[in-house]
């Protein structure tokens, strides 16, 4: 009888424990937390209060792993937003206009996400889940891993033997340890540390606000000598809205509720703290920190037979890039795509150990070539050519501000429905090189792009905090 392990029982541990139960006799997942009924918040995912956003890639990846999940979380309330119609987007180099676009982000809160995936998996017949259980080490040898030693709740030990474990533990796994401790080399760590924050509140939408309310972005700059600032405001489920702060070191934002609307009006524009100003607020300020970029490079390994890596256990990036979630969706149909065409054959692991280092090559380029430019950075990698790169990528998204096909191919990268060599194209460069051609757009031409703005701010609403409890 075939059995596969998967520790971790997160996003990526699911979609690979949902492949696997088609290829295997037997699953089991090891979850060190306990699953809540509903779409509620738990302890193993601390930044599950923070605001997420499903890029377009991520979010056909998992159609194609769990069919019909977009619709359930649309059924639910997520909202889909249209980079080009529905977003209002302040880059590095200025406003974005708007444009018909194809590219697009689910929006809603990460519990809800979790909990229409979860759902979708908890029932599989041949899948066996071991909640309040702690993945302590592998068996086996340099050779090949065999099983996974755990710690239950009751403190009582034991093994789970598999003939394919696993690692989807996130970015504090402790596999590299436990691989070296059986012989193999230490994996290679890459880290680019910006020192960014997240502050993060949720509100309840005025009744005024138009149910087609936009996103609102506003990326912070990088290159500049000043610590970056920007913020993200996305509608969600239920009538609420979701806003999350960011600053780099030198410049967090507060992560409590003296000097919040401060730090929302120093972003670059006021128009994020404009917004919320009219809205109540349901939960106190949420802080995140600890949000470096990390890479392990498991695929330069001579990887045993019997382990694999996916997701955050092999690259985190800063949550600022929104990639997290489509990575593990992506590793997950690597997983499916080798299985189809070898099974749980000896030499599985190394071969879908490359294609998930392939396909994060792309956004860890551009998150690590970005937070390089932050001041007080800290990081262990030289990327050459950086600054003619950083340089490029600015002229790029000056660009991008007047020039539709050039942001069409920003915003197709930037969701993950196209690799980077997607900007490369040389009509493209051709056009980056000419320049924008058009003035950019002033504020208060950027925001008359979403009358519902407008028509909030005229409204004159005023948030009621009388019951907020906060």
């Amino acid at each position: 009888m075939s059995e596969a392990v998967v520790i971790g029982g997160g996003l990526a541990g699911l979609l690979a424990a949902r492949v696997l139960s088609r290829h295997a006799d037997r699953v089991t997942v090891i979850e060190g937390d306990t699953y809540p009924d509903g779409p509620q918040q738990r302890k193993g995912l601390p930044q599950g209060r923070q605001n997420h956003m499903l890029m377009a890639g991520g979010a056909e990846a998992l159609d194609q792993l769990l069919p019909g999940t977009v619709a359930r979380l649309t059924a639910a309330g997520a909202h889909t937003l249209r980079m080009g119609q529905d977003m209002l987007t302040r880059s590095s180099e200025g406003w974005f206009r708007t444009f018909e676009d194809e590219s697009y982000t689910v929006a809603c809160s990460r519990p809800l996400i979790d909990h229409v995936v979860r759902s979708q998996v908890l029932g599989t017949a041949n899948i066996t889940f071991l909640e309040s259980t702690k993945a302590v080490g592998l068996t086996g040898d340099a050779n090949k891993v065999t099983g996974v030693c755990v710690e239950r709740a009751d403190r009582s030990e034991g093994v789970v033997s598999g003939d394919l474990v696993v690692d989807a533990s996130g970015n504090r796994s402790k596999a590299s340890e436990w691989l070296a401790g059986m012989g193999l080399p230490t994996v290679k760590e890459e880290f680019v540390d910006a020192g960014l924050t997240y502050a993060g509140r949720e509100f309840e939408a005025p009744a005024e606000a138009a149910k087609d309310f936009p996103g609102v972005l506003i990326q912070a700059v990088p290159g500049t000598g000043r610590p970056g600032k920007g913020a993200a405001f996305m509608p969600q489920e239920d009538g609420r809205w979701i806003v999350s702060l960011i600053g780099t070191q030198g410049g967090q934002p507060p992560t409590a509720e003296e000097g919040f609307m401060d730090f929302a009006r120093d972003v670059g524009d006021p128009v994020v703290a404009d917004i919320i100003s009219t809205a109540r607020p349901l939960t106190p300020v949420r802080g995140s920190r600890g949000l470096a970029n990390r890479r392990r490079h498991y695929h330069k390994l001579p990887v045993p037979d019997g382990f694999l890596a996916l997701g955050d256990a092999v690259m985190v990036l800063s949550p600022n890039y929104a990639t997290g979630m489509s990575m593990a969706a992506f590793g997950a149909l690597a997983l499916r795509t080798r299985l189809k065409t070898h099974g749980l054959e000896p030499g599985l692991s190394r071969k879908v150990q490359d294609d998930v280092a392939k396909a994060g090559e792309g956004p860890w380029t551009m998150a690590s070539t970005t937070d390089l430019f932050f001041p007080g950075v800290k990081t262990n990698i030289t990327v050459r050519g950086a600054a003619m790169q950083q340089s490029m990528g600015a002229r790029y998204s000056r660009t991008a501000a007047a020039n539709e096909d050039v942001l069409r191919a920003v915003y197709e990268v930037s969701t993950l429905r196209s690799p980077q060599s997607r900007m490369m194209s040389l009509p493209l460069l051709a056009a980056v090189l000419r320049g924008p051609g058009k003035p950019p757009l002033t504020p208060g031409q950027a925001k008359a792009q979403f009358p519902q703005i407008g028509e909030l701010f005229a409204s004159g609403v005023k948030p009621d905090l009388s019951d907020a409890g906060l």
